[in-house]
């Protein structure tokens, strides 16, 4: 089985997140997409909600997909998340399966900077999906890299978490940039500053 690993803070997470990993499943005939919340990652600071809210979020928001699931593994063992770690038991647990880690352009450019990607990029391949205003350019990472990235083309959202975060501390709107169960978790979970709403 082709599955495609979507990790990620998903603070919170939004409809790109959700686009990048449906983009990605159809162009590499991914038969599952996992998405995993990490813990803390290493190269963000601590996040705005925490481990069991942003899992709840991602639970909620992926529950109706049939080729969608999640991956709790980062955020039940704790501590810094380093995707090495995680590929090495998934592949240990689930040795049938080829795996896909999916990253935005941003991430991509930063590969070389993660911890055991000479081992990482022997283990997987890389799916890079396009963000606005961070092209996707091969060329310029490592060799040994580059041959393990494919590129997918997706529809580009101009939206991010931390975005969305601040919105919501405002007092905005992140109704539509959001996933319906995601929004409605936040409002009654008062998330992000917003005053916490009832359920009904």
């Amino acid at each position: 089985m082709k599955v495609g690993i979507m990790g990620g803070t998903f603070d919170p997470l939004h409809i790109g997140h959700m686009m990048a990993a449906e983009t990605a499943r159809e162009s590499y005939g991914l038969q599952e997409v996992w998405f995993m919340p990490s813990h803390i990652p290493p190269h963000k600071h601590e996040a705005g909600a925490s481990g069991e809210d942003r899992l709840s979020m991602v639970q909620e928001a992926v529950k109706d997909h049939p080729a969608f699931g999640i991956l709790d593994w980062e955020v039940v063992r704790g501590g810094v998340s380093y995707t090495l770690e995680t590929v090495i038991s998934l592949q240990e647990e689930y040795p049938q399966h080829e795996f896909f880690f999916i990253v935005g352009a941003d991430m991509v450019q930063y590969l070389p900077k993660w911890q055991g990607i000479e081992e990482l990029v022997q283990r997987l391949t890389f799916i890079g999906v396009g963000r606005p205003g961070t092209p996707l350019d091969l060329g310029l990472l490592p060799g040994f890299i580059a041959e393990r990235v494919v590129l997918a083309d997706m529809p580009l959202v101009d939206l991010s978490s931390t975005m969305l975060r601040a919105r919501a501390a405002e007092g905005k709107s992140i109704r539509y940039m959001v996933p319906d169960a995601v929004f409605d978790y936040v409002q009654r979970s008062g998330l992000y500053g917003v005053q916490p709403r009832s359920a009904d």
